[in-house]
């Protein structure tokens, strides 16, 4: 009977209060839905990582008669035979070094050819003006100023470049996203708090009456509290499952339907649906937990029992 009786004042609450209660479950799932696509973000940065890194190369690039003349890193001449050999003996005692590839200056080329065939500078370009380099694949990609310092300003060298330092800017652009979108969230979750304790205010208020009966009769502070509890929580709950539905709607037609970025962008790892569907529950979780704390909160304040 009193169960029967908290589940009915939970539909009277809800249908009295039905604009707010939309409003509540609308700002609930759209905080939720950031903070869940938030959490995806930053797996899907951590697995990008996790990718890239591993492929990165460290390249070391070789002065040319063309950089003797112009770059006064190369004063000393184009890099010998004699160089060449000491820089490639020296890498492969580096305990960082896990392999190294050598691209003559025709294989550069022939590369750039490939890749850039179409653009107009290619015309002007002959092979004795590519650089010869050491592609360096590194055990641990953070190790790079190891080769950094030992090989930057040899005889013979031109450069020593970092490939993973533009993937740091990718990753700082896509982290700085995610921040941003935690800012959002954060200030929907604000909204939606208002907007709880809002209802929760005008619900206790509305229903004076009943509850200063209640109250009269001996029934517990929990006994009147549950009802204004629980709308908050059912309110929380069905904006939890409009962003469980908006965040597996999100990867089913931009990644693998609609937009078909799996398909597009091959060259990136997305990540999977296991990866969507562990986040589901804490996300279900915290729309349930969360407004029905604030209600509690919100009722020791307004209804006074």
């Amino acid at each position: 009977m009193r169960a029967q009786f908290v589940l009915s004042e939970i539909g009277v609450g809800l249908r009295r209060n039905l604009t707010m209660t939309f409003a509540v479950v609308v700002s609930v799932a759209l905080s939720l839905a950031l903070f869940g696509g938030s959490l995806l973000m930053r797996d899907q940065v951590s697995t990008m990582k996790g990718y890239w890194y591993d492929k990165v190369n460290v390249s070391i690039f070789l002065c040319n008669k063309a950089d003797a003349e112009q770059d006064p890193k190369c004063a000393k001449g184009a890099v010998t035979n004699e160089q060449k050999d000491r820089i490639l003996t020296d890498l492969k005692k580096m305990s960082v070094v896990d392999t190294v590839e050598h691209e003559t200056a025709d294989e550069a080329y022939k590369h750039y050819k490939e890749q850039f065939g179409d653009s107009p500078l290619s015309s002007s370009l002959t092979p004795d003006q590519m650089q010869e380099s050491y592609r360096i694949k590194l055990k641990d990609p953070e190790k790079y100023q190891v080769v950094a310092t030992a090989f930057s300003g040899r005889d013979g060298v031109q450069s020593v470049e970092d490939q993973k330092g533009v993937l740091d800017n990718l990753f700082e652009l896509l982290n700085g996203m995610n921040k941003a979108a935690l800012a959002v969230m954060a200030l929907m979750l604000v909204v939606a708090l208002m907007l709880i304790v809002n209802t929760v205010r005008v619900s206790a208020f509305s229903r004076r009456r009943e509850t200063g009966i209640m109250r009269l009769v001996g029934a517990s502070s929990l006994y009147i509290q549950m009802p204004f509890i629980l709308e908050a929580a059912v309110s929380g709950l069905i904006g939890g499952g409009l962003a469980c539905g908006f965040l597996l709607l999100g990867r089913y037609f931009i990644i693998d339907h609609g937009l078909e970025l799996s398909e597009k962008l091959t060259l990136i790892n997305f990540i999977g649906w296991d990866s969507v569907f562990a986040v589901l529950p804490l996300v279900l979780v915290i729309g349930l937990l969360m407004p029905a704390l604030a209600a509690f909160l919100a009722l020791r304040k307004y209804l006074k029992v």
